[in-house]
């Protein structure tokens, strides 16, 4: 999901940190799903304490990146409402009278050279610099939180893993405490906890 790419319109550049995994993510999922599916389809059920551990993380992983995906389509879905994506291409000269208009107002500390790919790209957008650069930004954030949701889900899944390898045999029993819920649940009630 993270290393896919997703053509992006010129016109449409704000968008393109995020577009690889908004466009991968549900394939990923639905993949994913199927698998899961699979899993809980067998005959038997997995019904030692390391099977139930192991459906147990994969489906707190599932459940976790499913949520993640749903929050990046919200936040590019907030970023189009506010920017009002255009139904024709913007008059030329009414957003470089608005870029000339905020000019003052630009100021981050960019070099000569980036601020002019950044008035290049804005034009090309028909939104002013100003505009561009803070919806570029939700944009970054939005892939950034992606990434780390992904991250962790996967150093979840191997942790679970390299657990259930290290204790799995017919006679073990996993545990009863929270010590023995799969990773991505243990982060899940500490995030609860900490909120409460």
């Amino acid at each position: 999901m993270l290393t896919a790419e997703y053509p992006t319109a010129a016109s449409r550049s704000y968008l393109h940190p995020v577009l690889g995994a908004l466009s991968a993510g549900p394939r990923v999922v639905c993949e994913l799903s199927d698998r899961f599916e699979g899993f809980v389809g067998e005959d038997p059920l997995p019904t030692t304490p390391a099977g139930l551990f192991t459906l147990a993380s994969y489906a707190s992983a599932l459940g976790w990146l499913t949520e993640s995906l749903a929050e990046l389509t919200a936040s590019v879905d907030r970023i189009c409402t506010r920017i009002g994506i255009p139904t024709q291409p913007p008059d030329s000269a009414v957003a470089a009278r608005a870029s000339v208009g905020q000019a003052a107002e630009f100021d981050f500390g960019f070099s000569a050279l980036e601020l002019a790919a950044i008035r290049t790209a804005a034009e090309a957008a028909g939104l002013t610099p100003v505009d561009y650069v803070e919806v570029l930004s939700e944009s970054l954030l939005a892939a950034s939180r992606i990434t780390d949701a992904c991250m962790e889900i996967s150093s979840g899944l191997l942790e679970d893993a390299a657990y259930v390898l290290g204790k799995a045999t017919d006679h073990v029993s996993i545990g009863d405490g929270p010590e023995s819920l799969p990773t991505l649940v243990r982060s899940l009630l500490a995030r609860m906890e900490a909120t409460e």
